[in-house]
């Protein structure tokens, strides 16, 4: 039996011997399909003219190109990036690897990038659990919280960054010496010299690779439910758990890993352990959380309005408590709105941090503004501040449009 916009396949089931399964075969492609076809279907129509468009845009970029290499030539400024192998000859306040001044300015550039990498994630993720806590409060249902998250977001947004980052420097500068740091939590000091917290140092060993271990084996454990698209059921969960605690237990144990605090405290004129933040790290973290922080309200508030008031009614009428309805049914379909546009947050608070060089911030671009104005090599500094920059923001922009293009094929979100 066969219709037009569906058909019926037999499946074996294991309660009946024979039964049928609807397919869509409106969504298969023809019989008659072909390579060729398929691409000429993907390139779309007026394949020629288009072609011949192409055409004409890239010989008038090499030309431009050419032009612009022959006019650098003929004024002594040859274009080549031997300068990345020469040494520098500043210094780098802030480093997450070894560098000192004579290092060569490609080590120079590496340090910037990873300073702004480690701004732009920190940022983005506190900029997330905060924003999603003043999403959720704005939509709690209490009239005076809704309107204190209202007024922040107001403020914040209608306030240019720069200006805020300005106040978050002299905030940070105004702190008290270290004699006198404040001590607003637990092992927590707030000085001129920057903001100290507690953390966790490994002794002995190395505990990257088992957290490595267990990001695969939470990212498989999503594939596969992504692939069964329904909910697995307990005893995959338990044995998932069995393996995390077994291959931790396992590594600490046989590698002789041993972990422990690293807590802030007053020693003399000065604070020793924990971690550090310098006061324009921290004045560069605040700023561009809070700011973000807004906007990210603003989508999750968006998103979860989103949802038709039925919804909740029907989530109501299966006996679901508030939390539960708001996790199973009401998120899942928010998302829907919430990731396109969180993804222009996260790219935007990863490019506005170029705006440290504001406050004494020594990311990517403060590093390349130095390097150019040393070595003369303008041009060619640019350049790999654009391509760092493209590197870090397509693969960001490409992940989320394809978890993005995931939820518009299923629908829904799981759990």
């Amino acid at each position: 039996m066969r219709s037009r916009g569906a058909g019926f396949e037999p499946a074996l089931s294991p309660c009946v011997g024979l039964n049928f399964r609807m397919t869509d075969v409106s969504a298969l492609p023809p019989p008659s399909e072909t390579r060729f076809g398929a691409l000429r279907r993907w390139w779309g129509g007026y394949g020629l003219a288009q072609a011949l468009g192409l055409a004409i845009l890239a010989a008038a970029t090499a030309l431009v190109s050419f032009n612009i290499v022959a006019s650098m030539r003929r004024i002594g400024m040859a274009p080549n990036l031997a300068y990345l192998s020469e040494p520098a000859s500043f210094d780098i306040s802030e480093s997450l690897i070894a560098y000192r001044a004579g290092d060569p300015y490609g080590r120079a550039i590496l340090v910037g990038v990873l300073n702004t990498l480690k701004l732009a994630i920190a940022g983005c993720a506190l900029a997330t659990v905060l924003g999603l806590a003043l999403g959720l409060l704005r939509v709690a249902g209490n009239n005076l919280l809704s309107r204190l998250v209202g007024a922040y977001v107001e403020i914040i947004r209608n306030t240019p960054l720069t200006l805020q980052l300005f106040f978050w420097i002299a905030s940070t500068h105004a702190l008290p010496s270290v004699r006198q740091a404040f001590n607003p939590a637990p092992f927590t000091y707030l000085s001129v010299r920057g903001v100290y917290l507690p953390w966790v140092t490994v002794e002995s060993g190395e505990i990257w690779p088992l957290m490595a271990f267990l990001a695969a084996l939470a990212a498989g454990v999503r594939v596969v439910r992504w692939r069964l698209k329904r909910p697995l059921p307990g005893w995959f969960w338990l044995l998932g758990a069995t393996l995390a605690v077994g291959a931790a237990v396992f590594w600490i144990v046989w590698h002789d890993v041993r972990l422990s605090p690293d807590l802030p405290r007053l020693q003399g004129f000065n604070i020793v352990g924990g971690i550090g933040l310098t006061p324009e790290f921290a004045a560069m973290l605040a700023g561009l959380a809070f700011y973000y922080a807004a906007s990210v309200a603003e989508i999750v508030r968006a998103g979860l309005q989103s949802v038709s008031k039925g919804q909740w009614e029907a989530g109501r009428a299966i006996g679901l408590g508030h939390l539960r309805i708001l996790q199973l049914v009401v998120v899942p379909q928010a998302m829907r709105v919430i990731t396109p546009l969180i993804t222009s947050i996260y790219l935007d608070l990863t490019k506005d941090t170029t705006l440290g060089v504001l406050i004494g911030y020594t990311e990517l671009t403060a590093v390349i503004k130095t390097s150019a104005n040393n070595t003369g090599n303008a041009v060619e500094t640019l350049l790999v501040l654009v391509v760092v920059f493209l590197a870090i923001s397509l693969p960001v922009s490409a992940a989320i449009n394809s978890y993005n293009r995931l939820l518009a094929r299923r629908g829904f979100v799981s759990s």
